[in-house]
């Protein structure tokens, strides 16, 4: 079987790919910079076609966490882990048991230079596992004193970044009366979906899974079929599930305002920030909209602040994004450019101040 997604280039400090000795799968540990510190990126459990295809995964998601989280202010570095599992097969406990005892021993062989956590197919007790294998790991459930389930943070600063995006295209921050498509139902769509139905929101909601049709009717919002959501009108599109949803087609027919969600990598191509720009459409870049989780893991992680304290700090991802936004506007570029110059300064000063170290 051949792979159906080119390989980004390898930009990276260090990869590595082994076959699990006691899953037997295939798994993926990426480092792509530790230029602001010790890498920080969760650990992804996911179907892939080929290999190739979880690899690539890791060095696209690797690379954007580098961005994340130098735009986010943390002094962390930017990593990523995958677990590739064949088309159709299943985990039994026991072998994710194992498969995650694999990854502990990936991560402990880059000596602290990456902190993983969980991600799209894991869970904090899946990270539990992880700890018995290494120490590099965060987010641990909070029964055993950890910092628990990131979801709920990273759904708060979507929606201080939403909240953001609105006042951009409307005049008002407010959610009240707005029309917004959630496009996937997960941990964290789930999650915002609740709140901007909770706020007065006009919500169009959808999912792969047909079972979140019930959470759709106790919302009142209005169910679509994959695939169709982007043709619903809207004030902003959520893209909440896995990434490339934003393909030259889908942007082409899409009836939204703005563009404002936490998947990463939500753009088939990274030409689809400027096709998104033609028509006039605001594309808030994930990495700064997506930001609550890994905030919270790194701050907790750190004992750096209350509960209280990192949640303001959460909050403020809708101020960096007005930023992202008037930049963007004053220099004439995307959104998306004026994010990764954002980010690539902090590198560039980081990068610095360890030559002069």
């Amino acid at each position: 079987m051949s792979h159906h997604l080119s390989l980004p280039d390898f930009v990276h400090e260090r990869v590595e790919a082994v076959t699990g000795r006691r899953s037997g799968l295939f798994i993926a540990v990426a480092l792509h910079s530790s230029v602001l510190g010790p890498a920080l990126g969760g650990a992804r459990l996911w179907t892939y076609p080929h290999w190739s295809d979880a690899l690539g995964d890791a060095l696209r998601l690797s690379a954007a966490m580098t961005l994340k989280n130098a735009a986010a202010g943390l002094d962390a570095g930017g990593g990523k882990a995958v677990i590739g599992l064949e088309q159709g097969a299943t985990l039994d406990a026991e072998r994710r048991r194992a498969a995650f005892l694999d990854l502990g021993d990936a991560v402990e062989s880059l000596q602290g230079r990456y902190l993983t956590a969980e991600d799209v197919g894991s869970t904090t007790d899946d990270m539990l596992v992880v700890s018995e294998r290494t120490d590099h790991v965060v987010g641990l459930p909070d029964a055993v004193g950890g910092s628990g389930e990131p979801a709920g943070p990273t759904s708060l600063g979507v929606y201080a970044a939403l909240r953001a995006t609105l006042e951009r295209v409307t005049g008002s921050a407010d959610v009240a009366g707005r029309r917004i498509t959630v496009s996937g139902l997960g941990q964290v769509g789930s999650r915002l979906a609740v709140r901007l139905a909770a706020e007065g929101a006009i919500l169009t909601v959808t999912d792969v899974n047909p079972a979140k049709r019930d959470l759709a009717r106790e919302l009142g919002a209005t169910w679509s079929e994959p695939g169709a959501e982007h043709l619903a009108p809207a004030d902003v599109f959520v893209p909440a599930g896995i990434g490339g949803l934003l393909t030259d087609d889908v942007i082409d027919a899409l009836d939204a305002r703005a563009v404002c969600g936490p998947a990463n990598n939500p753009l088939a191509d990274r030409s689809g920030a400027v096709r998104l720009a033609e028509r006039g459409i605001l594309y808030a870049p994930d990495f700064v909209v997506n930001a609550g989780g890994v905030i919270h893991l790194d701050l907790e992680a750190r004992r750096l602040g209350t509960r209280a304290e990192i949640m303001e700090r959460i909050l403020g991802i809708g101020d960096t994004l007005r930023r992202v936004f008037d930049d963007a506007h004053a220099r004439g570029v995307t959104p998306l450019s004026a994010a990764e110059d954002l980010a690539a300064a902090r590198l560039a000063a980081g990068a610095r101040e360890s030559v002069g170290a």
